[in-house]
């Protein structure tokens, strides 16, 4: 799924969350240059004027989007978007004060003297803010640029990625002509060449791929139909060559290109926004809840198969992202290395999951002499879903969330076919479409395949809602848990 980048004052709420706590800084600078070191808001008059300048500043930043493009602004070019903004707001506050008939209230002195401080730490602060961002790869959600151009144009377009894409935590190419593989164009490396495109998209970690205009006439075309299939957001060049058949479309820039964007679905920043509040509740609530569980489950897991209450597994998350899941241990220590052992009794026959009736490795679980089958703590925690509830760290910390598609893992990942990637578009959850519409006993990883595209295609808030209900009910039964 595509992510919209954010429009208007959510865009780029870090850099207004810092221009006010600038105001505030400058309003009490200029306060105690004025008067001696005191507390500015202990007088209710500047404690009304202190009010007013951060919400005039906040009225002009969502009014003047004074933060439209402010990745992309050089030096001189912030100074001048700063002042810009700093007499606006300055304006607007000189306004209110004749308007409200408090002018003689204040001191001019102060208000003169807090004009250039708020400048000046603000320039500052946009550009340490700037920095901090780019260096640590933060931007539009730590977002992965996959290009693919013909040898002539890859290294116009690379230049032109590099200087104006940014927000993109990692960005890599591949040429489409001759074999530039492991080779390095402004700093970007080529990873792919014509031949292993599309290998390299389903292996490794991409969310969206920018195909520039081309004077190829079906390349780019069957290319962005087919990373479309992968779930992958395609940005393509506008040309007389047309773009991807299907998905949602939309214009938009990449650096310097116009380009066409397709992709399943799009979410748009506001209903992000509130999964993301969901998610952070969801975790804090479910991270109390397995404190508790701990207290009671974690010694009858030790007593039974000594070792770790936790087990952790590196797991594939939204676009390839690795990242470690947490469970509690509901399996003896060997549980990987017997699973070989035992993949001639998996119910899925390809061997893209992997469920068994009665597996063995699970704590507890052997057959007795006379052919009874026996459970223990093991079986216990999996059919009540208690084995699942460290996860609620992972959605708490945004690996994953509290409804999406299971991860798979890395063994698991490297079978998918194209198709099968677009289920990890979205970002992996606690319970998803497909285990509310059947749970673990579906077998045919086609239809979990089918059940997730599905619920991508189609995701709204009010659909993850109802997916927790039935969660929450499937759960209270024992409706179909492993």
């Amino acid at each position: 799924m595509y992510r919209k980048k954010g429009r208007g004052w959510t865009k780029h709420i870090d850099f207004m969350l810092i221009d006010i706590a600038c105001i505030v800084i400058a309003f009490f600078i200029s306060y105690v240059i004025r008067f001696g070191f005191n507390n500015p808001y202990v007088d209710k008059d500047y404690r009304i004027l202190g009010v007013a300048f951060l919400l005039i500043d906040f009225f002009v930043e969502i009014m003047a989007d004074s933060f439209k493009n402010v990745l992309k602004r050089g030096y001189l070019d912030e100074f001048i978007s700063t002042c810009k903004h700093a007499v606006l707001v300055f304006l607007v506050t000189a306004l209110f004060l004749f308007t409200t008939q408090m002018a003689d209230i204040y001191s001019r002195l102060s208000f003169y003297i807090m004009f250039p401080i708020y400048v000046t730490i603000t320039y500052v602060a946009r550009l340490a803010l700037k920095s901090f961002l780019k260096k640590k790869g933060f931007g539009a959600s730590k977002k992965s640029l996959f290009v693919i151009a013909p040898d002539a144009m890859l290294r116009d377009t690379l230049r032109t990625v590099e200087k104006s894409c940014i927000g993109y935590t990692k960005i890599v190419a591949a040429s489409l002509d001759t074999d530039m593989k492991g080779e390095t164009i402004c700093g970007i490396p080529i990873v792919a060449n014509h031949d292993d495109i599309v290998d390299y998209a389903c292996d490794e970690w991409v969310d969206e791929v920018l195909i520039p205009p081309c004077s190829e006439d079906e390349y780019p075309e069957r290319m962005a139909d087919i990373f479309l299939e992968m779930g992958i957001a395609v940005h393509t060049g506008i040309t007389k060559n047309g773009t991807a058949q299907g998905g949602y479309k939309q214009i938009e820039k990449i650096g310097d290109y116009t380009v066409v964007t397709s992709s399943v679905n799009y979410a748009n920043t506001s209903a992000l926004l509130v999964k993301r509040g969901m998610d952070i509740v969801g975790g804090l609530v479910g991270c109390l809840f397995t404190l508790i569980i701990m207290i009671f489950v974690g010694p009858a897991i030790y007593i039974a198969s000594p070792g770790p209450i936790f087990f952790s597994q590196e797991r594939v998350g939204r676009n390839g992202r690795k990242f470690k899941m947490y469970k509690f241990r509901s399996m003896y220590m060997d549980a990987e290395e017997r699973k070989k052992e035992l993949m001639a009794q998996n119910k899925v026959g390809d061997g893209m999951m992997f469920k068994m009736d009665f597996d063995p490795r699970i704590i507890g679980n052997k057959v007795l002499p006379n052919g009874k089958k026996k459970t223990g703590i093991g079986r216990f925690i999996r059919k009540t879903s208690l084995d699942e509830f460290p996860q609620f760290f992972n959605i708490l910390v945004g690996d994953m969330s509290l409804v999406g598609t299971r991860p798979p893992t890395l063994d698991e990942w490297e079978k998918y076919e194209p198709h099968h990637r677009a289920r990890m578009s979205f970002r992996p959850g606690l319970t998803g479409l497909w285990q509310v519409s059947g749970r673990s006993n579906i077998t045919d990883f086609e239809e979990v395949v089918k059940l997730d595209t599905q619920y991508i295609g189609e995701w709204s808030v009010k659909g993850d809602m109802k997916i927790i209900f039935k969660t929450f009910v499937g759960v209270l039964k024992n409706d179909g848990a492993v």
